[in-house]
C-alpha cells in the first residue's frame, strides 16, 4: 500500500510559490498565505480543498500540515521558517534562508531542538545537467578534482534598481546574495568546505545601494579552488559551470528557458593528451528540478534524515557572502 501524500502549505504565492505548487508531486497543497491575499486566493483556487490566508500566522495556527514551504522575500524567510519549526512543522525555505547568518542560526537551533527537517531551496543541484555531472564526478570520470569556474548572470529589466532586490533592508544585499548562493553551493557541493575566501562585490551599472556584480576566489584546505562570478549586468542570461579534474573536464551551460538548453560537454583527456575525447549531453526537456527536489525533501521527512542542502549549507554559503561584503565595504572606505 502506498503512503498517503503529505500535507503541504505555502507561504508566499509569487513566482516561486507558484513553481512550488506546480511541482507538488507526492504531497497535497492544503493551504497557502500571502500578504497580497488575492495571490493566495488565486493559488488556492487552483487546488481542490486548499484554503487561503492573508496572514501566515493564521495558517500555522489553524491548518494541520506536515511541512511548510517558505517562498517570501528575504527579510521574512528566517522568521517564518523559525515559527513553523517551533510548531513542529518541517520546512523547505527558499535560498538564501535569511539576509545574514544571524537570522539563519536561530532557525538551525530550533530545528535541532524540535527534531524537524529543514531543507533550503538550492534547487540547482537538481537540474538534469547537474545531476549528470554529480554522477560522472562520483564515478571518477574526472579523476581528482582541481578547481571549478562558474558564471551566473542576467541583465535585469527597466526599473530593476527600484525593485525589492535593490533595497538592502529587504534583500540583505544585491546580486551576490541573489544568484550568488547557487554558484557557491554548487562549488561547495563538488569541492568541499572553503577555508580561504577572497573577493569583491561592487555596483557598476545599476543605480542602487546594493551590488550588481560579485567576484569570488575560494580555496579549500587541500587547495581546491573556485573562481565564481555572479552578475546582473550580463545582458544575455547566462549559466556556465566548469569542473576541472586531472583526467578531464565538464562544462555545463544553460538552465532551460532564457538561459538556453541544459548541456554538458565532457572532455576526457587521452593518454597522449592533445584534443580530448568529447561527449555531449543535452537536456531539451522541461526543467524537473523543483519536483525532484521536493521528492528528496519528502524522503527527508519520511526517513528522518538530515536534508542536504540544509541550514548548515545555507549558513556556510552566507558566511562566505558576508565576508565578501565586509571586505568590499572596507575597500570602499579606504
Amino acid at each position: 500500500m502506498s503512503e498517503a501524500p503529505l500535507k503541504a502549505a505555502i507561504v508566499g504565492c509569487g513566482l516561486i510559490g507558484k513553481k512550488r505548487a506546480a511541482a507538488m508531486s507526492g504531497a497535497r497543497l492544503v493551504a497557502c498565505a500571502d500578504i497580497d491575499v488575492s495571490r493566495a486566493k488565486a493559488l488556492a483556487g487552483s487546488v481542490e480543498g486548499c484554503v487561503a490566508f492573508a496572514d501566515w500566522r493564521d495558517l500555522l495556527d489553524r491548518v494541520a500540515c506536515d511541512f511548510v514551504i517558505v517562498a517570501t522575500l528575504h527579510d521574512s524567510l528566517a522568521g517564518i521558517a523559525e515559527a513553523a519549526v517551533a510548531r513542529g512543522r518541517h520546512v523547505l525555505v527558499e535560498k538564501p534562508a535569511g539576509r545574514f547568518g544571524g537570522e539563519i542560526e536561530p532557525v538551525l537551533a530550533a530545528a535541532e531542538r524540535e527534531n524537524v527537517r529543514v531543507r533550503v531551496g538550492l534547487n540547482h543541484r537538481y537540474h538534469r545537467a547537474l545531476r549528470k555531472a554529480r554522477e560522472l564526478v562520483d564515478a571518477g570520470a574526472l579523476g581528482d578534482l582541481m578547481f571549478v569556474r562558474g558564471l551566473y548572470g542576467h541583465g535585469g529589466r527597466p526599473g530593476y534598481d527600484r525593485e525589492w532586490r535593490a533595497d538592502p533592508k529587504r534583500s540583505g544585499g544585491g546580486e551576490l546574495i541573489d544568484q550568488g548562493p547557487h554558484l557557491i553551493d554548487l562549488a561547495r557541493w563538488f569541492l568541499g568546505e572553503f577555508t580561504l575566501v577572497r573577493g569583491f562585490a561592487g555596483t557598476f551599472y545599476w543605480d542602487m545601494p546594493v551590488d550588481d556584480n560579485g567576484f569570488l576566489l575560494l580555496r579549500t584546505a587541500d587547495g581546491k579552488t573556485a573562481f565564481l562570478h555572479a552578475s546582473c549586468t550580463e545582458w544575455k542570461n547566462t549559466f556556465s559551470f566548469e569542473i576541472f579534474g586531472k583526467l578531464g573536464k565538464l562544462h555545463l551551460t544553460g538552465l532551460g528557458g532564457s538561459y538556453g538548453v541544459e548541456r554538458i560537454a565532457f572532455y576526457r583527456m587521452l593518454p597522449e593528451m592533445g584534443p580530448p575525447e568529447t561527449t555531449i549531453y543535452e537536456y531539451p526537456m522541461a526543467d524537473d528540478s523543483w519536483a525532484v527536489e521536493l521528492a528528496e525533501f519528502i524522503d527527508d521527512i519520511r526517513l528522518a534524515r538530515r536534508p542536504e542542502p540544509g541550514l548548515r549549507d545555507a549558513l556556510a554559503v552566507m558566511r562566505i557572502i558576508e565576508q565578501i561584503y565586509r571586505e568590499s565595504a572596507d575597500d570602499h572606505r579606504s
